[in-house]
């Protein structure tokens, strides 16, 4: 099986066309919920952009997602070219949104098929393409003299660190790569709590 990919960070750039300005901003994403959330998250940022127009290609185990929004150009000339762009780069468990603030000089189809394509590839390439890991969100709480061995452990496993908590044990909220998992029968101070 091949590896998947997907990107690193989340990344935004801009460039301009005719006067026209586009704006790609790509997250790494994990469900189809988190992808709608950062599309509408991008579009409140923007709201007097001319268009918000996305892409998002989630593998979620083994089921795959894809989608593609116009959001108003005419259809076929934004989503589906940043869409077919993710597709050409061969990567995964991402969305791309393409903001676009008309400049007062029609780019016609062709002009818009070039430059959301372009915005996409603009955006995936700054945010950087790197092996997929699955990863998976824990919780998990661990005695408060473990502190430094599990935030190494954590490090070292290029964890994401969502939440921590000082109660009567330090509770962490993690998203982890699979792997974690399968080595925590060595930290057996580590105790999972379920989500």
């Amino acid at each position: 099986m091949e590896k998947l990919k997907t990107i690193k960070r989340e990344c935004s750039v801009e460039f301009e066309e005719k006067k026209s300005k586009f704006i790609a901003s790509v997250k790494p994403v994990f469900s189809k919920e988190e992808a709608e959330e950062y599309i509408n998250y991008i579009k409140s940022l923007h709201p007097n952009a001319t268009h918000n127009c996305s892409a998002y290609k989630i593998n979620n185990k083994g089921l795959e997602f894809f989608k593609v929004d116009d959001d108003g150009e005419p259809s076929g000339t934004a989503g589906k070219p940043m869409g077919d762009i993710i597709n050409y780069m061969e990567v995964t468990n991402l969305v791309v949104i393409a903001t676009r603030y008309f400049g007062g000089i029609k780019l016609g189809a062709g002009g818009l098929v070039r430059n959301y394509a372009k915005t996409a590839k603009l955006g995936i390439t700054e945010a950087e393409i790197i092996d997929f890991v699955n990863k998976v969100d824990l919780l998990f709480e661990i005695p408060y003299e473990k502190l430094g061995e599990i935030e190494k452990l954590l490090k070292d496993y290029e964890a994401e660190v969502i939440d921590k908590s000082f109660l009567e044990k330090i509770i962490f909220k993690v998203r982890i790569n699979e792997e974690f998992l399968t080595n925590l029968e060595n930290y057996p101070y580590v105790n999972l709590i379920d989500l």
